[in-house]
């Protein structure tokens, strides 16, 4: 046979250049090996002072060491003062005062009848101090009578008590934490995570090869991953310093930084840091971090008091908190806790009996995720938020801030009350399936913006969705006042009697699809003069008049109005297809409260530091942004919508006398109810809905209009008053819209901007008019 030639592929040889470069390489690193050497070594050391400082500037500055402290708007006290004597001994055990027979400490009182003896704190505010008192403070008819400084027998005029703390959290992270100290831990909670993570914890120096090959050695032997191999100064470093990357490089770093870390503090320093810090679970966008936190969440009890079945619960959600879920894997999450008592065990850490008592015991964990550290936790929720807005990031970065909030605490519980006894009350009387209807209210000073009350859920004191910040929905009705304002604004066309045609509507959408709004009646009411339209929310008259005018021009009038969100200028958005949650209405609203001047809303007063040191905050401006005069005429119209429109029904609970001014707000098949108004002395905006969007029972008046008027009866003193611009000039008009006068039968006075009141007169102005009444009348 003949053998095949089989082509074999030569292999290129280096070029000479090639080899020339690679030997000219390989001779500088040998000639130069010990320069290199040194390089390496100094940049080496240079990176391990510089992780030194990183370690040393977060690990000393103890980041969740001291919380800030929000606190409400102190109350003042007075002869004179509307206050129950149980309005009073609500506020004492708010404040957390001991009721006791004798009083011998600050912080403690005794009640006799409407007399209360009380001996007060001292407290730092953010304006002056006030000193500790012992106090005898009478009540008579719901009214403070009497306050007696018994150590000098002296009347007080008034008296400042400390204020309410509405809750802690940390500014840095802008979330509240529960922290434990290491003396105030369970010895079951540092024996078990010794345990199962860490045996050689108080051996190490931060990195243990003898842990990583027991763990190694231990998991093979089970079969599935049983033991860690990090130490639990490895698991801080990564939680405290370090992200989630996972590269060779990160984890040379983390064993750097943990040998650093322990050189630089004690082993209990490092574990009490890591028991506050470790991660532990997710509630929303909120991260549980600590077994403090933890103990709350999953127990609803203060760690101390958690037993040794729970205790190893939390141990065992270290190595995967989302994996071992008891709430979702509950299965998943017993087996790892009595793996966690069973290595107690085998340690002798905990003793046998122990553990079968352990074993016999379910999860236990509640039913409820109840991480309330507040008393007022939507309000709290807005301090958070406005914190950043209104300080320098630099200077929340101080340990022990106090946050004096201008939160009104005897708005805020009359509010939270009088808010769940109607919405109760709504849902009782309409049949509405329970637990199904939401709400939000916000509450602000009519002058200067100051938001003293937010409720965000149907439930006050729940510390979860917050539906005054977050909830956005269509807005319906409540934005036709800011169409009728930029149609006043032209005055030269447009007054309070200019006829307006409620008429049907029929535009061609983008979408190629007709949209043809009807009026809530389903009726066609004609002519009609423009405040009519408006105080009785004519949806067709309105958006005649939108299309008039420009719906661009609205767009602009509701962005000086103080809405911020993007604005699509669609036909619709006459009709409040525009989605905003409850404080930004509020803020829309002010504007209107405030004649024509954007204030800001503002929840904090002040802010010192933990040495009482006032810190600066970004101004606040306050500015005319819409015309005085066109406000005053919109407020007018909006007074109207009081007495004869869809906002009358309040005046069954309020006197007349307090000249109310609001909107009602109807959404598409009723799913959302909104009312915004405002007294003399306080501006309230309420919503009421679904979470899930469905349709169901209220208009504005029927619902948020209810929950709204039994706040407002309770807190609003002063009637509007509402002032008339210079440019602004009364009218007496007859039916006709026509100049007419006092002798006039059915003539009304109006006020209009200088230059827009009508000038043709009315035949039965004058003797001629007063002879036809006559004649007539007779």
């Amino acid at each position: 046979m003949v053998k095949k030639k089989v082509k074999t592929k030569t292999r290129k040889r280096p070029s000479r250049a090639r080899k020339s470069i690679v030997q000219k390489i390989r001779t500088y690193l040998g000639e130069n090996r010990f320069k290199l050497g040194v390089v390496f070594v100094v940049s080496s050391l240079l990176y391990v002072i510089y992780l030194d400082y990183v370690v040393r500037s977060q690990f000393e500055g103890k980041r969740w060491a001291l919380p800030a402290h929000v606190y409400a708007n102190p109350v003042e006290l007075y002869q004179g003062l509307p206050l129950s004597v149980n309005q009073f001994e609500s506020l004492l055990a708010d404040l957390r005062f001991q009721n006791v027979s004798r009083p011998s400490a600050a912080g403690m009182y005794r009640r006799s009848g409407d007399t209360f003896t009380v001996k007060t704190r001292a407290f730092t505010f953010w304006d002056a101090a006030e000193s500790a008192q012992t106090l005898n403070i009478q009540f008579s008819e719901n009214k403070v009578a009497s306050i007696l400084d018994l150590s000098n027998q002296q009347t007080l005029p008034i008296l400042r008590l400390e204020p309410v703390r509405v809750g802690s959290f940390y500014p840095s992270h802008k979330e509240e934490r529960v922290l434990v100290k290491i003396d105030e831990v369970p010895q079951t909670l540092i024996d078990g995570l010794i345990a199962i993570e860490d045996r050689d914890f108080y051996e190490h120096y931060g990195v243990s090869l003898k842990g990583i090959a027991r763990a190694l050695l231990t998991n093979l032997q089970a079969g599935k991953v049983v033991q860690g191999g990090s130490t639990l100064t490895q698991q801080l470093v990564k939680n405290f310093f370090l992200t989630s990357e996972r590269s060779l490089w990160r984890k040379a770093k983390e064993a750097v930084m943990s040998l650093i870390l322990e050189i630089r503090y004690e082993k209990d320093e490092i574990l009490e840091a890591y028991l506050n810090e470790v991660f532990l679970g997710q509630d929303g966008v909120r991260s549980i971090n600590g077994f403090g936190m933890a103990s709350v969440f999953y127990f609803n009890q203060p760690l101390a008091s958690l037993k040794p079945h729970q205790v190893a619960l939390m141990v065992g959600l270290v190595k995967g908190p989302s994996y071992y879920n008891p709430r979702r894997n509950p299965n998943r999450a017993q087996e790892r806790r009595n793996l966690v008592l069973e290595e107690m065990v085998k340690l002798e850490l905990l003793p046998e009996e122990q553990q079968r008592i352990a074993l016999s015991h379910g999860l236990d964990v509640s039913p409820l995720k109840r991480l309330n550290n507040s008393r007022f936790p939507a309000y709290l929720d807005l301090v958070k938020r406005q914190l950043a807005r209104d300080y320098q990031e630099e200077d929340l970065t101080s340990e022990g801030l106090n946050i004096f909030s201008t939160l009104d605490y005897s708005i805020q519980t009359t509010a939270e009350r009088l808010f769940k006894k109607t919405m109760d009350a709504l849902v009782k009387d309409y049949g509405v399936k329970k637990g199904v209807l939401q709400g939000a209210m916000v509450i602000t000073r009519r002058e200067g913006g100051e938001i003293v009350a937010v409720i965000g859920d149907r439930n006050p004191p729940f510390n979860g969705f917050n539906r005054a910040l977050d909830a956005i929905r269509p807005i319906g009705s409540l934005v036709k006042p800011a169409v009728y304002l930029t149609a006043l604004e032209d005055s030269s066309n447009y007054t309070l009697i200019t006829p307006i045609e409620d008429a049907e509507v029929s535009l061609m959408q983008f979408s190629g699809e007709l949209w043809e709004p009807k009026n809530y009646d389903e009726l066609v009411h004609g002519i009609v003069p423009l405040h009519s339209a408006l105080t009785h929310s004519y949806n067709l008259a309105t958006v005649k008049l939108g299309m008039d005018i420009n719906v661009s021009k609205v767009k602009r009038t509701l962005e000086r109005l103080g809405v911020n969100r993007p604005i699509k200028p669609y036909p619709s958005l006459l009709l409040g297809s525009l989605a905003l949650p409850p404080i930004e209405v509020t803020q829309m609203y002010q504007t209107f409260a405030g004649e024509g001047f954007l204030t800001p809303l503002r929840s904090i007063q002040s802010v010192t530091s933990n040495e009482h040191e006032r810190l600066q905050r970004y101004p606040l401006t306050v500015r005319q942004t819409v015309k005085p005069s066109a406000v005053y005429l919109t407020n007018t119209i909006m007074q109207e919508v009081m007495t004869k429109g869809t906002g009358r029904s309040a005046y069954q609970r309020l006197s007349p006398t307090l000249n109310l001014a609001g909107k009602t707000g109807t959404t598409d098949e009723l799913r959302d109810s909104w009312f915004a108004g405002f007294s003399g002395d306080y501006l309230a905006v309420v919503w009421l809905g679904r979470d899930d969007n469905k349709p169901f029972k209220f208009t504005g008046a029927s619902g948020a209009l209810q929950v709204w008027s039994a706040v407002m009866g309770a807190i609003a003193k002063e009637p509007l008053q509402l002032t008339p611009p210079d440019d602004i000039e009364f009218v007496t008009v007859d039916e006709s819209g026509l100049l007419a006068d006092e002798s006039c039968s059915n003539a009304v006075q109006y006020p209009f901007i200088k230059g827009s009141a009508p000038t043709e007169k009315s035949p039965c102005r004058g003797g001629l008019g007063k002879w036809l009444n006559r004649i007539f009348n007779d």
